[in-house]
C-alpha cells in the first residue's frame, strides 16, 4: 500500500540512486519522528548498498536509544562533509532548523522532505507534504518507490515516528490508512509492546518531579479554552531533569476538558524560550507560531522567543488571544 500514489518521489529516488555519499540528517533537538525516519532510510540506503551516514546537530533522545543502529548517529556542529554528494534532511521545517552553517550545504545536492505545512522547500529537491501523518509515514512510501521490502529495522522505526507524532494516534490525520500502514508495519517485525516501553512506560524519576513542579504553574485562560504551562533552568536543575524530561508535558494539559489552545514554554540558551502549541476543536496553531516567527501544522506548532519568562507570556498571550476572536 502506498499512502499517496500521487506524491512525486521519482526526482528523490534518482538522486539517492545515483548518489556517491548520502548523509541524513534531522532537525535541533530531535525527535522520534526525525530519528525514525532518519533511521528507515538509513536501513534501506544500506541494503541498496549506497554508501550513506547520519549527522545531526544534537544527540539522539533516550526515547529513541532502543531504535536499531541509533547509536551510528554521529552528532556535531562542522562536521567533515568532504565525501558527501547528497544530504537529506527529515522532517526539518526550516534549514535553519537543521542547525548547521550554510558552508556544510555547498556544492551538495539538498533533499528536502518533511510533512510540516509551514516548510519553504529549502532543498534543491523537496517533497513536503502535510497530509502525512508523520515524516516516518513519508519514509513508508519512499522506500516502496525506491523498490525495497520494508525490513524490520525500517519498520520499528518508523513505527516510532508515527506512534510519537500522531500523540499515540490521537490526531486527525490518522485515518484508516495511517492504520493499514502500521498493520504492515507490525507484519515486517514492529512491536508496539517493545517501542511503548521505551517511549513511554521507562521514564525517569527526574521526569516526573519536574513535571510536579510546571503542573504548579498550570493557568488556564481565556475563559476556559486555553491552557498554559512552563519550567525554568531552575526547575530543571532542581530536579536533576534535563530539556529532553519536559517532552510530552504539552498533551497533559490538552487533555482538560473545554481547553482550545494548549502552550507549553520551556528554556533554551540565555533568554531564548521555546513556546510550544497544541490545538483542538478547530482552532489554527500553525498560524501562532508563524506569527512569533516559527511553524509547524494546524493543531501541533512552535517557535522560539527571547526575553525574560514574564515578556515570554505576554508576547505569547498577545498572538493566542487573536485565535478566540475569530
Amino acid at each position: 500500500m502506498i499512502l499517496f500514489p500521487q506524491e512525486k518521489w521519482q526526482p528523490v529516488v534518482d538522486q539517492l540512486k545515483k548518489a556517491k555519499h548520502v548523509m541524513l540528517t534531522t532537525h535541533c533537538n530531535s525527535d522520534a519522528d526525525g530519528i525514525g525516519s532518519e533511521l528507515a532510510l538509513f536501513h534501506c540506503l544500506q541494503a541498496m548498498g549506497i554508501q550513506v551516514s547520519m549527522l545531526n546537530r544534537d544527540v539522539v533522545p533516550r526515547i529513541c536509544k532502543y531504535l536499531p543502529d541509533s547509536s551510528l548517529i554521529q552528532v556535531g556542529e562542522n562536521p567533515d562533509v568532504s565525501t558527501v554528494d547528497t544530504i537529506v534532511a527529515l522532517d526539518a521545517g526550516a534549514k535553519s532548523r537543521l542547525g548547521f552553517p550554510d558552508a556544510l550545504f555547498a556544492g551538495k545536492t539538498l533533499v528536502n522532505i518533511d510533512h510540516h505545512a509551514s516548510n519553504p522547500n529549502y532543498g534543491d529537491i523537496n517533497v513536503v507534504n502535510p497530509d502525512y501523518c508523520a515524516t516516518g509515514a513519508m519514509m513508508f512510501d519512499l522506500i516502496q518507490h525506491l523498490g525495497q521490502p520494508l525490513s524490520k529495522a525500517s519498520a520499528e522505526s518508523i513505527y516510532a515516528a508515527v506512534l510519537t507524532d500522531t500523540a499515540s494516534f490521537h490526531l486527525d490525520r490518522v485515518n484508516a490508512d495511517v492504520h493499514r500502514m502500521t498493520a504492515e508495519l507490525i507484519e515486517a517485525g514492529a512491536e508496539p509492546a517493545v517501542a511503548a516501553e521505551a517511549i513511554y512506560d521507562s521514564q525517569p524519576l527526574a521526569r516526573l518531579k519536574l513535571l510536579t513542579l510546571a503542573l504548579q504553574t498550570l493557568s488556564i485562560e481565556d475563559d476556559g479554552r486555553s491552557a498554559w504551562m512552563h519550567v525554568t533552568q531552575t526547575m530543571q536543575d532542581e530536579t536533576g531533569a534535563n530539556h529532553e524530561d519536559s517532552e510530552g508535558f504539552i498533551d497533559v494539559s490538552r487533555t482538560i476538558e473545554g481547553v482550545e489552545v494548549v502552550v507549553f514554554i520551556r528554556p533554551e540558551k540565555g533568554e531564548r524560550w521555546k513556546v510550544s502549541f497544541r490545538a483542538k476543536a478547530g482552532k489554527d496553531v500553525g498560524e501562532v507560531a508563524a506569527t512569533l516567527g516559527g511553524g509547524g501544522h494546524k493543531y501541533a506548532a512552535g517557535c522560539a522567543v527571547s526575553g525574560s519568562l514574564d515578556e515570554v507570556y505576554a508576547k505569547v498571550r498577545t498572538v493566542v488571544g487573536d485565535v478566540f476572536q475569530t
